[in-house]
């Protein structure tokens, strides 16, 4: 004689049929972000950068031992892969695990900056910036731009794609964004605050290049500041 299975109560039936939706629901929505993940397209600052060396000329070289350190003066270019540093004065060390920084200077209130430039991976594409004082971290991959800073987004190398203007600005090559802060250094006509300023082209202009004076800032009438906790 065949016995039937009791049928479950029909409120933990339905109850079991929207969870089964639900966690069906959850793996497709799952699956379709990991394939998202796996194929979107990374442009990074170039990789092989920091396994190249480091070459250097100045018009003079002085190594400290002490210190771990070369210095060189006038004149500087550097190049390591993509990456090429100008400057007036360049500091360079190396850790115990073989990563380089270096510090690339100009005398404060120079009419030249210093330069930085940097190709970006898998693209035509290359950030560069200036400032009086720009360090390049090996480990990180990490240039900060200090002092009357400017960092521009170039497609090939003539056409400017973005611009920020500010006091300090850090370019994280592995991740690919970067940070900017405002400074009276970059203070002027029409910016008394020294606030950063950005010039941004829209992805789909298709390489349109940035043209147009910037804009003029002034303090908003409206905004205010949260109240401190």
């Amino acid at each position: 004689m065949n016995e039937s299975l009791p049928r479950p109560p029909s409120g933990a039936l339905r109850a079991y049929r929207t969870m089964a939706r639900a966690m069906a629901g959850a793996l497709a929505a799952l699956a379709a972000a990991l394939s998202l993940v796996a194929f979107a397209p990374a442009a990074h600052a170039e990789r092989a950068d920091k396994d190249k060396p480091l070459n250097i000329e100045a018009d003079n070289v002085t190594y400290d031992d002490l210190k771990q350190q070369t210095i060189f003066t006038g004149h500087v270019v550097a190049t390591k892969g993509t990456i090429l540093i100008k400057a007036d004065k360049l500091v360079v060390t190396q850790d115990p695990q073989g990563y380089q920084y270096a510090t690339g200077t100009v005398p404060p209130g120079s009419s030249t900056l210093a330069f930085f430039r940097q190709k970006r991976e898998a693209v035509d594409e290359y950030v560069d910036g200036t400032a009086e004082r720009i360090d390049y971290d090996g480990r990180q991959d990490l240039t900060t731009l200090t002092t009357r800073s400017t960092v521009r987004r170039l497609q090939g190398l003539s056409t400017v794609m973005d611009q920020v203007h500010g006091s300090i600005i850090t370019y994280d090559g592995q991740n690919d964004f970067y940070t900017a802060k405002s400074g009276k250094d970059v203070a002027g006509p029409g910016n008394p605050t020294g606030r950063v300023r950005a010039t941004l082209s829209p992805r789909n202009s298709g390489g349109q290049q940035l043209t147009g004076a910037p804009a003029t800032l002034a303090p908003s009438t409206t905004l205010q500041e949260a109240p401190q906790q």
